[in-house]
């Protein structure tokens, strides 16, 4: 990637003349499966550019509970688009097509206008879990009978696509629009990727301008992006099977509760609820073995395998846990 980004013949990409860019762009519609797509320097900023694009200010957005979208963008949904999150519950970060037609309500002078529908596979929050395509699909037939839009955070969706040995472009399909990472198990040092129909990208390269999202010679990072895309997918099942390695050591070591099936992924969720230490005690005893953890307080903890993490580092980490519970 480094050697790519040293080299890559670069343009101005507000006037669309970096032609890595429009390479990594193309390259990233036929992935998804989709009419065009647009290099964005962050999944945040992605998302916030589809809601922007999908919404006007006073629209209603239908979003689960704990998704990235809701919990962990800064309310940028809210405070940039002026939109209002509507709550529902999932099943571990998947949400029921019934639950969502029940948050549906009819036309009412005292109601805003549902216009968009959020989804996120895989599910951060809930541990890296899959939604299925079939609920994707049962979701999206759902709320085009209403004339509703959906959007897909699919920061990890070619993690969700590997797991279950299909193409990405299956389990986005239906969806309007669709954001992923190049970064996170991809592995490319910056950027995301928006994908949907022509006229949407082309209002959405205008929000992107509008939040300071537009590059220059931005070829240098797209030629990372590239990279990512054409060789880094493969490889992300030895990321699924170093956690499941990893949920099942840890699994077996007293004071940590671990849920085997929400490790689909790459992510291992633990809680020390049964310990006596919570979130913020564990992870600078974790931090002494070099081993870095997200805190999910009060008493959980998150552990992501990527590139560059072995299976003998793995086994090194159980080790190293069970040294700390010892």
């Amino acid at each position: 990637m480094r050697e790519a980004m040293k080299n890559a013949e670069v343009g101005d990409d507000v006037f669309q003349e970096d032609p890595t860019v429009n390479q990594l762009e193309e390259l990233a519609a036929k992935k998804a499966g989709k009419e065009a797509a647009l290099f964005v320097p962050s999944g945040t900023m992605g998302n916030l550019i589809a809601v922007l694009t999908h919404c006007q200010r006073g629209d209603e957005v239908i979003l689960e509970i704990d998704s990235h979208l809701y919990y962990y963008e800064v309310g940028s949904i809210s405070a940039v688009a002026g939109v209002i999150p509507r709550l529902i519950t999932g099943d571990k970060g998947i949400p029921d097509p019934q639950g969502i037609k029940m948050a549906l309500r009819d036309e009412n002078i005292h109601y805003p206008k549902t216009t968009l529908i959020c989804l996120e596979n895989t599910h951060n929050r809930a541990g890296g879990t899959i939604t299925p395509p079939e609920v994707i699909e049962e979701i999206c037939r759902l709320a085009h009978q209403r004339n509703i839009q959906v959007h897909l955070d699919g920061a990890r969706i070619f993690n969700a696509a590997i797991a279950l040995n299909i193409e990405p472009a299956l389990l986005v399909k239906n969806v309007d629009s669709v954001m992923f990472c190049l970064s996170k198990g991809l592995s490319a040092p910056v950027g995301s990727i928006l994908a949907g129909p022509k006229e949407f990208i082309q209002r959405a390269r205008k929000n992107r301008k509008m939040l300071g999202g537009g590059m220059r010679q931005a070829g240098i990072l797209a030629a990372a992006g590239i990279i990512a895309l054409e060789q880094m997918m493969e490889r992300l099942k030895e990321d699924h099977k170093n956690a499941r390695i990893l949920g099942e050591g840890l699994a077996h070591i007293s004071g940590i509760k671990v849920d085997l099936e929400t490790v689909q992924t790459n992510m291992v969720y633990l809680d020390l609820q049964e310990s006596s230490m919570d979130t913020y005690q564990f992870l600078p005893k974790l931090a002494k073995y070099n081993i870095l953890g997200s805190p999910r307080p009060p008493t959980k903890v998150r552990l992501v395998t990527h590139y560059g993490i072995s299976e003998e580092d793995i086994y090194a980490t159980v080790r190293a846990i069970k040294e700390i519970f010892s």
